[in-house]
């Protein structure tokens, strides 16, 4: 394992409430992917988004401070549900619910959740030249169709009930972190071109793994070519041990036995929407390559319609 890398200067400017819940995925081939999200319809998600609202007072009582977007972010995220691009890895949907916790957590109808995180390997789009540590192939032998500059990363916009649900894979790890998910919060701006423009960010986080269930999924392939130290929860410079109130999911495997069938966990997140918080600037997360791109996605980068699992997508 890595040594203690925990970065006492990232700054904890704006306590957010959070708690558990759960989160979906499904098997690695197409097939899979359409099977483990057939209960992402319309008509299921609005039942589970009610059921989520009617019990949100009672869950968003433990507070949350945001930190550092890390060095891999980039504008122009697309707004789409699944944003694998093919990309190989144990399938995860993410349940994400926005409340305002100033106003007895009422749901944040219109907030734009955007997520980004890296692939199997380590390596994250627009900077897959950043060596993720220990020994991984290059990305571009990973022979996917994925765009380099736009794949695993995305907006959603929240419905009447807070709700949103990103199709993705489990992601993988760099070094000196260990396994996470990078998220925003956004409100006041509205879809343009395909991405979010205009408001303003509420709050910044990053999403965390049991190390028991991070460990084991990086035994299955593709996660097993890349090898090296791992860094634990407990050795990770910015998560602070605080379980759910620090972004730790709580996670269910679709199938006990077999892990690569993939994952379900949510979280509730309350902001404040008069707040601001960027995460720019509070260091942590490690340092991407000099000419990493910046601006918006190139033309042809990929939609939903090309994505492995674009029937569940919207």
């Amino acid at each position: 394992m890595t040594g203690n890398h925990k970065n006492t200067s990232i700054t904890r400017r704006r306590a957010l409430a959070v708690s558990g819940g759960t989160v979906a995925a499904g098997g690695l081939a197409v097939a899979g992917f359409q099977s483990a999200f057939a209960d992402t319809t319309d008509t299921s998600a609005d039942a589970d988004a009610t059921a989520s609202a009617s019990s949100t007072s009672s869950e968003c009582m433990t507070l949350m401070s945001s930190v550092t977007e890390g060095p891999y972010y980039l504008d122009g995220a697309l707004v789409r549900k699944d944003i694998t691009e093919g990309k190989a890895g144990v399938p995860l949907t993410l349940r994400l619910t926005v409340v305002d916790a100033t106003d007895g957590c009422t749901p944040v109808k219109g907030a734009a959740v955007e997520i980004w995180h890296c692939d199997a390997w380590g390596y994250y789009s627009g900077y897959t030249t950043a060596n993720p540590g220990g020994s991984a192939p290059a990305e571009s032998e990973e022979g996917d169709s994925a765009n380099d500059n736009t794949y695993l990363r995305g907006y959603q916009i929240a419905n009447a009930n807070g709700v949103v649900k990103f199709e993705t894979i489990f992601p993988g790890w760099y070094t000196p972190r260990t396994c996470h998910i990078h998220v925003k919060v956004h409100t006041g701006g509205e879809k343009e071109d395909g991405t979010y423009e205009g408001g303003k960010v509420n709050y910044t986080g990053q999403l965390f793994f049991a190390d028991d269930i991070a460990e084991e999924i990086f035994t299955l392939d593709p996660y097993a070519k890349h090898t090296g130290s791992y860094t634990v929860l407990a050795d990770d410079m910015v998560y602070d041990g605080g379980g759910a109130a620090s972004g730790l999911l709580t996670l269910k495997a679709v199938h006990k036995k077999d892990p690569s069938k993939g994952y379900k966990g949510s979280l509730t997140l309350g902001v404040d929407p008069d707040a601001e918080n960027t995460g720019a600037g509070s260091g942590g997360g490690g340092t991407p390559p000099s000419d990493a791109p910046t601006g918006t996605p190139p033309s042809d980068a990929p939609s939903d319609s090309a994505s492995p699992s674009a029937s569940a997508s919207s």
